[in-house]
C-alpha cells in the first residue's frame, strides 16, 4: 500500500469537497490505488486554515502556499483556491516536482495553461484538472454510444449550463464578477463544465461565434450597501460552434437563468440515434435509436447501473441515485490510481489547456462579434 501525502491549498468549500472525496475514495475502493494522508492545509485566512486542519483531519496548517509546495513530506499539491491563483501555485508545485491536482479552470488564459501543460510533461508528474462532470458515469456511457457508432454520424450537439444563483441584483459583488480574479463570468464558471463534457465526448471544436450579455451591470460592494461596483463579465452567453468532426453545436451558459438550479443539459443528434441528458436528473440518460422496433414511441430512459463505468463503486443495483460528490470521488480515485499505479486519466493539463483555448476563442468572438478559429493544439513536447 502506497501512502500519498496531500498538501491542500485553499480551505474553503471546494477544499472540503476534495478532502471528503479522498476519504470516500479510500472507503469505497480500499487502499489499492493509494492511501491519502492529509499532511498540511494552507489558506491566507489563518482561522480558516486552523479550522480546516482540525475538522478535515490534516496533521498541520500553514498560512502561505509556498510552504506547502516546497514541503518534502508532500507528494501531491491539491489546489482549491479561487481561479486567479491556480497558475502561480501549480507552476511552483511542478517546479518542485510535485504531482498537481488543480480545480478547474486550469488558469485564466490559454497561454498560462500551455506553460503548465508543457512543464508538467517535462517533469513527468501526474497533472490533473478537476473537471468533475467528465467523470460522471452517464457521460462515460454517452461517449461509448458515440464512439461505437450506434448513433451514426454525429450531426449536432446542443446544450446549456444554467443556474439562477446570481439572479438577485441585491447580492453583493464577488471575485467571480471581476475578470482579473475569474477570467470570465458564466462562461468560465459554468460553461467550461459543459465544454469539458463536449470535449470528452465529441473532441475538438474548430471555430466559434459567441454573443454575451451582462444582465446586472452593477452590484453592491457588500450586503446591504448602497455603494455599487461594476460587474465585468458575462451573466449569460450563447455560442455557435463547429466541431472538427463536422458536427455543429449550440452551447450556452447563464448564472441568471430564472428557475434553473443546476441545469447542465445537452442533446447529441446522430443519423442513427440521439441521446439527451440533464444533470438535474443525474441518473437517467434518454436514448433513441432509429432501428428500434419502438422507434415511433420516441426516447426511452436508461437508468445508470453497475454496467456503466464508475457506478458500481457505489451501488450493486441500478437506479439508485449518485450525486455531485460522487463524481469527485471518481475523480480523486483516478488521480490516486495515476499516481500509485501509472494508470491513464482523461483530464490532464493538456485537456485543461484545450478548454482554455476554446474559452479564449469564445471571449474573443463575443468581443469582436465574429467567427473565431480555436487555436490548433499540438502535442505537448
Amino acid at each position: 500500500m502506497k501512502e500519498i501525502r496531500i498538501g491542500l491549498v485553499g480551505a474553503g468549500w471546494m477544499g472540503k469537497a476534495h478532502t471528503n472525496a479522498f476519504l470516500n475514495a479510500l472507503m469505497l475502493y480500499g487502499p489499492q490505488a493509494g492511501k491519502p494522508v492529509f499532511e498540511v492545509v494552507a489558506d491566507v485566512n489563518v482561522e480558516a486554515a486552523k479550522t480546516a486542519c482540525e475538522k478535515l483531519g490534516f496533521a498541520r496548517w500553514a498560512n502561505n502556499w509556498q510552504e506547502v509546495v516546497t514541503d518534502s513530506n508532500v507528494d501531491v499539491i491539491d489546489i482549491a483556491t479561487p481561479n486567479a491563483f491556480h497558475y502561480e501555485v501549480a507552476k511552483a508545485a511542478l517546479e518542485n516536482g510535485k504531482h498537481v491536482y488543480c480545480e478547474k479552470p486550469l488558469t485564466l488564459s490559454a497561454e498560462e495553461s500551455k506553460i503548465l501543460a508543457e512543464l508538467a510533461k517535462q517533469k513527468g508528474v501526474v497533472n490533473y484538472v478537476g473537471y468533475n462532470n467528465v467523470m460522471n458515469p452517464a457521460n462515460a456511457y454517452i461517449k461509448e454510444l458515440v464512439s461505437s457508432g450506434k448513433l451514426g454520424k454525429i450531426m449536432r450537439f446542443s446544450g446549456t449550463y444554467d443556474q439562477d444563483g446570481l439572479l438577485d441584483p441585491t447580492l453583493p459583488i464577488t471575485w467571480r464578477h471581476v475578470n482579473k480574479h475569474s477570467g470570465s463570468g458564466a462562461l468560465g464558471d459554468l460553461g467550461s463544465h459543459l465544454l469539458s463534457v463536449s470535449q470528452f465526448i465529441l473532441g475538438d471544436i474548430s471555430r466559434v461565434n459567441a454573443l454575451s450579455k451582462i444582465v446586472i451591470p452593477q452590484r453592491p460592494v457588500q450586503a446591504g450597501s448602497s455603494e455599487l461596483a461594476d460587474v465585468e463579465n458575462d451573466d449569460l452567453i450563447t455560442i455557435l460552434a463547429e466541431y472538427k468532426n463536422g458536427a455543429v453545436g449550440t452551447i450556452g451558459a447563464s448564472r441568471v437563468a430564472t428557475g434553473r438550479k443546476n441545469y447542465l443539459t445537452f442533446e447529441i443528434q446522430g443519423t442513427e440515434g440521439s441521446v439527451c441528458y440533464s444533470l438535474e436528473r443525474m441518473n437517467e440518460v434518454n436514448v433513441y435509436f432509429a432501428s428500434d422496433d419502438s422507434a415511433d414511441r420516441g426516447f426511452r430512459t436508461v437508468f445508470l447501473g453497475p454496467d456503466h463505468k464508475g457506478y458500481s463503486a457505489f451501488y450493486p443495483a441500478s437506479g439508485i441515485a449518485i450525486g455531485y460528490n460522487d463524481m469527485k470521488v471518481l475523480e480523486v480515485h483516478e488521480l490516486l490510481a495515476a499516481i500509485s499505479e501509472g494508470k491513464p486519466y482523461a483530464c490532464d493539463f493538456e485537456f485543461g489547456w484545450k478548454i482554455d483555448e476554446i474559452v479564449s476563442a469564445i471571449l474573443k468572438s463575443a468581443s469582436e462579434q465574429s467567427w473565431v478559429d480555436v487555436q490548433t493544439l499540438v502535442e505537448v513536447k
